[in-house]
């Protein structure tokens, strides 16, 4: 039996576009994980220059938690609070692209910027397998 594609779904914070990609490629069996790029994970908060940072690795159970005694109305309304509860139910918590050393087959990234910030950081590493990734 051939070996099973390893898949990455990449975007920002792993909460919006990667998690819901690592669902539905989870949900139907492909070998997936997800990650996100930026500095911090940053979730809409109750105004555009107030939102809400967290550290990646940050449990999304603790950040819903916190989200709904924050505001729970306003977490409701804006969906973060549905979207925590879907991350939960796929893993943990949110993961940083540049502390992983899974090997994948595919990396796929939910925005140009993204991109950029993976091709960099696969570029300063220090190459063993001499493997192209799509």
């Amino acid at each position: 039996m051939p070996q099973k594609l390893r898949f990455a779904m990449v975007c920002a914070s792993n909460q919006n576009r990667s998690m819901e990609a690592h669902k539905i490629l989870k949900d139907n069996k492909f070998t997936v994980a997800s990650y996100g790029v930026g500095g911090h994970v940053k979730l809409p908060g109750p105004t555009q220059k107030q939102p809400n940072v967290y550290e990646f690795g940050t449990p999304y159970e603790f950040i819903h938690n916190q989200l709904k005694d924050k505001d729970e109305a306003l977490y409701t309304r804006n969906g973060l609070l549905k979207m925590l509860q879907r991350n939960m139910a796929v893993k943990t918590a949110p993961e940083k692209w540049q502390y992983s050393r899974e090997v994948f087959d595919a990396v796929v990234c939910f925005e140009e910027r993204v991109m950029e910030q993976v091709v960099e950081d696969m570029s300063s590493r220090q190459q063993t397998l001499m493997r192209p990734v799509l």
